[in-house]
């Protein structure tokens, strides 16, 4: 692998923040840390572990804190007399040769799987295709002379193709000795069931309040961790992040009021909204005003099926959500309608329709689903 330098673009970075290979610590997954280290040490050590949980939980993170335990762990000789003592923790000193290496990108013992960049486009390709898979013949052929371990971290495997998909099951189907396949999956749903069964999953959680801001200050994000942020991120550090450099919080306190003002909607309100996600350079706040719609519809769904509001994030949220989903029925019809527009996005994003359109026929949907809802 080549040195730091002379790494392009990185599909599995976050803008912003340190790449999951430079975090040393990881916040709030103390029961997938245990279950593994649980593993390890009963020598009950699987092959391959699928990683799973909402984005921006510190997936990645355990992935890189596991595959620098791995590497510097060696593999148990059978030597009583020579045996390392029982680890209790997956620390690895960060001046550790393999933590160095691991952090340079020079590890010989691991192999990275993800997007990669087409510098002739000057941009990620779309999926993980079978050529990047396919490396994985070349790797373990040459990692093997040294009877190490051999650790690969695919991030995110969701992102493969259905060829990249059916080569990598070829290799959990026949694992090399002393392998060991991390899998970063943000909807596993998306993963053939082949491969799921062949992996033993550890769940990571949402972040709690305090998590997430240890979790920032780690990556030197400056944000005041509120709690309004923590609950609109939904636990998750990148996606904090997100919405703190697109000023997230104010672009859902305005869809809320637009919400509000359901039915009857503020048309004004509606192209503003749409101008703003449409304006030149503002690809990045237009995907976001599509996940905050989302992401609002989510809330009125859980709000019509429990019949109570999660914890409000803007003045006013709770009520507007109770009034719009003040039953089962009406939580469905938000879900379904939830479910709708994320196809019609997706479609209108892959044909490259006007994003000021597409948000006003959004806007035109959500106000024809509350003028159902009886008053």
């Amino acid at each position: 692998m080549s040195g730091e330098d002379d790494i392009p673009p990185e599909a599995d970075r976050l803008d912003g923040a340190p790449h999951p290979r430079e975090t040393d610590q990881i916040f709030g997954q103390d029961a997938a840390e245990a279950a593994f280290l649980s593993a390890f040490t009963s020598d009950r050590l699987h092959h391959a572990w699928l990683l799973t949980g909402p984005r921006g939980v510190g997936k990645a993170t355990l992935a890189w804190r596991i595959a620098r335990f791995l590497l510097a762990t060696p593999p148990d000789t059978g030597d009583a007399l020579f045996a390392a003592p029982v680890p209790e923790t997956l620390d690895v000193p960060p001046d550790h040769p393999v933590a160095r290496r691991l952090h340079a990108m020079s590890e010989p013992g691991l192999m990275l799987l993800r997007r990669p960049w087409d510098e002739k486009a000057k941009r990620f390709k779309a999926q993980i295709t079978v050529d990047e898979v396919r490396k994985l013949k070349d790797f373990f052929a040459l990692s093997a002379s040294d009877g190490g371990r051999r650790v690969v971290i695919v991030d995110a495997a969701d992102e493969m193709n259905t060829n990249a998909a059916n080569a990598l099951l070829k290799v959990l189907e026949e694992p090399p000795a002393n392998a060991v396949l991390l899998l970063v999956a943000h909807q596993p749903s998306r993963l053939l069931p082949t491969i799921r069964s062949r992996c033993r999953t550890l769940r990571l959680d949402r972040l709690s309040e305090a998590d997430l801001g240890r979790a920032l200050g780690q990556a030197e994000i400056e944000t005041d961790a509120s709690p309004a942020l923590a609950e609109l991120a939904e636990g998750s550090v990148g996606e904090a992040a997100r919405l703190t450099a697109l000023d997230g919080l104010a672009l859902y306190a305005d869809l809320v009021g637009l919400f509000g003002s359901m039915p009857g909607m503020s048309r004004s309100a509606a192209s503003k909204l749409a101008e703003a996600a449409a304006a030149r350079g503002a690809e990045a706040r237009f995907d976001l005003t599509l996940v905050l719609i989302d992401r609002l519809l989510s809330r009125l769904a859980r709000t019509g099926a429990t019949g109570q509001a999660p914890p409000e994030i803007v003045t006013g949220e709770a009520q507007m959500l109770t009034r719009l989903a003040p039953d089962p029925a009406t939580g469905r019809a938000w879900a379904d309608l939830a479910q709708g527009l994320t196809a019609r996005a997706r479609r209108g994003k892959a044909v490259n329709l006007d994003p000021a359109a597409l948000i006003l026929d959004m806007c035109l949907s959500l106000e024809k689903t509350a003028a159902r809802i009886p008053a």
